[in-house]
């Protein structure tokens, strides 16, 4: 993999190609509508609104189910709509990054490809989640997935923006990717306890509380790696004023992870919106991470070339 993997064909703004800009712009776009249908995801998981739309893809037979309309059959309903433009996106996306191909990274037709797939599959794992009556396995592949998209979005999105590193983060790519793998199967071992209901369950009649255990010890691994890269960015003379930024708010989102974490605990899960803003703030942690990580390597390749 050659540096011009990761860094734009120019670091100057004015000078990029137009297809460019106009791409990564729509990857951060549908990043954060991403992160917006997870937030809905959990909400409507959360306020058992998962079967509120009977049938797939419409709901009730109807692209709007007006004469249905509540609460749940609106969180259903709103789901689908993020869902079905963030994939109208992704074919946008994908046409976009072959049409203009000649002007962009060559891992960019590619990356977008993939991410394309990625959707296509969540749909098809959306539409099993209601045909199979919200099981489980199928729930938390839902999420995992989800979950993985969004992180495409960032490294794509991240591996456009303009950047000239200062070469100080060699060491900080492998620490960065370490936390974010770590924060993914921990998200994804929460979305197992959320579709299986453990907290309550264990609380209610002492089963699944191994799946509960083991979510709670698994806040241990992804806390320190993440404290470990803090630690290690404020420590790194020179570090580049963005990798300096992006370390301190994954600071912040894991002790605020961790607060949210213990209030859902002692609250029994009681709260819907703090149980959605402990799915959110994780997903942020996780793109935080995860764009830390694609700047550190865009630095230490800069440094290697340099050497």
């Amino acid at each position: 993999m050659t540096e011009s993997t990761f860094q734009p064909q120019t670091s100057n703004r004015e000078e990029l190609p137009r297809p460019q800009v106009w791409i990564r712009r729509l990857v951060w776009k549908m990043a954060i509508a991403t992160l917006l249908l997870m937030a809905v995801g959990s909400a409507t998981r959360v306020m058992n609104a998962g079967l509120a739309c009977p049938d797939w893809p419409l709901c009730y037979g109807q692209l709007v189910p007006t004469r249905q309309m509540n609460l749940q059959v609106f969180l259903e309903w709103f789901h689908r709509l993020d869902a079905a433009l963030i994939g109208i996106s992704a074919i946008a996306l994908s046409g976009l990054s072959w049409w203009y191909r000649r002007l962009l990274p060559k891992w960019l037709p590619w990356a977008a490809t993939f991410a394309l797939f990625l959707i296509v599959f969540q749909g098809i794992l959306g539409g099993l989640t209601v045909t199979q009556l919200l099981r489980f396995d199928i729930v938390t592949a839902h999420l995992g997935t989800a979950l993985l998209f969004f992180t495409t979005l960032i490294i794509m999105g991240t591996a456009l923006l303009p950047y000239q590193g200062t070469k100080t983060a060699a060491k900080l790519s492998w620490l960065g990717l370490s936390a974010a793998a770590l924060v993914y199967l921990q998200s994804i071992l929460g979305g197992l306890v959320g579709s299986r209901w453990a907290l309550h369950q264990c609380f209610g009649g002492s089963q699944l509380c191994n799946i509960m255990n083991a979510h709670i010890l698994g806040v241990v691994p992804p806390t320190l790696a993440t404290i470990a890269l803090v630690w290690f960015a404020k420590k790194t003379p020179g570090l580049h004023k963005n990798l300096r930024i992006l370390a301190n708010a994954a600071a912040v989102l894991v002790s605020i992870q961790i607060l949210l974490g213990f209030a859902t605990f002692k609250l029994h899960l009681q709260v819907e919106p703090l149980t959605v803003t402990h799915q959110a703030v994780g997903a942020s942690l996780l793109g935080v991470l995860v764009a830390f990580t694609v700047l550190a390597i865009r630095d230490q390749k800069q440094q290697a070339i340099a050497q």
